[in-house]
């Protein structure tokens, strides 16, 4: 299972840890990913997203439907069909 969210894109990055004498040596930051079900009133489904917990708090702000609107908008591809009512 790749650890790349699906509505943002981030992804893990690389990055070094440095020890207290200064050696470094190569490690990866790893995004906080959840998998998380949401109801889309709008168009009356259920969808399971794997996010990172940004995208959760921007959801909670303006909603699952108007943020996956505006993803799509923005060209991501968010692997749901919204259907316009």
């Amino acid at each position: 299972m790749s650890k790349v969210c699906q509505l943002t894109g981030k992804r893990p990055i690389s990055g070094n840890n440095v020890s207290h004498s200064n050696r470094k040596t190569k490690r990866r930051f790893l995004p906080n990913l959840q998998k998380k079900k949401f109801f889309i009133p709008e168009t009356d489904q259920w969808v399971t997203l794997k996010l990172s917990t940004s995208a959760m708090r921007n959801i909670n702000k303006i909603g699952i439907y108007e943020y996956l609107k505006r993803q799509e908008k923005a060209g991501f591809d968010i692997g749901i069909k919204l259907n316009e009512k």
